[in-house]
């Protein structure tokens, strides 16, 4: 079941190339597509935060699902949805990714494969105890956090 979810994401993934949505002029879609991408990962995510942080009961069989689920979402290959014109500058109000993320393309590329790596460690061991999956979480954290410190503008306070 594991391999046919996760040919399935990656079909998927690959069937909408970059160019097709560049050249469709549909930045706003792209932009819709990230922010909801994240939305999956801050889920998952958030959910093994609150088991790691005691705000919800420790489970393995759970542990081990949302931590599958955040690493079979970080194999997608997702560079239709990062189209050079979709940063804060061109698109104001709409996103709060900095322009300075596609002049760093290749620095962005290794952040994803090490939060792939950070992700399938600890799919692999969610389900060992509480103290593996703290320190998992803490091990995803830091690579969304050395991406988003760099590569995304702070929340506008209200």
């Amino acid at each position: 079941m594991k391999w046919f979810t996760r040919t399935l994401l990656i079909t998927l993934a690959l069937s909408v190339p970059a160019t097709a949505v560049q050249a469709d002029g549909h930045l706003g879609k792209a932009v819709k597509a990230r922010k909801a991408y994240m939305q999956l990962l801050a889920f998952n995510l958030g959910q093994l935060g609150a088991m790691a942080k005691g705000k919800a009961p420790y489970d393995a069989g759970q542990a081990t699902l949302f931590a599958t689920n955040l690493q079979l979402a970080t194999q997608m290959n997702n560079s239709a949805m990062w189209p050079e014109g979709t940063d804060n500058a061109a698109m104001p109000g709409k996103t709060r990714a900095l322009p300075v993320a596609w002049e760093a393309w290749p620095e962005i590329g290794n952040k994803n494969k090490e939060l792939a790596i950070a992700a399938g460690t600890l799919a692999a061991t969610a389900a060992e105890g509480l103290e593996i999956l703290q320190a998992g979480v803490r091990g995803v954290g830091k690579t969304c956090r050395s991406c988003h410190k760099k590569f995304r503008a702070p929340k506008k306070k209200k």
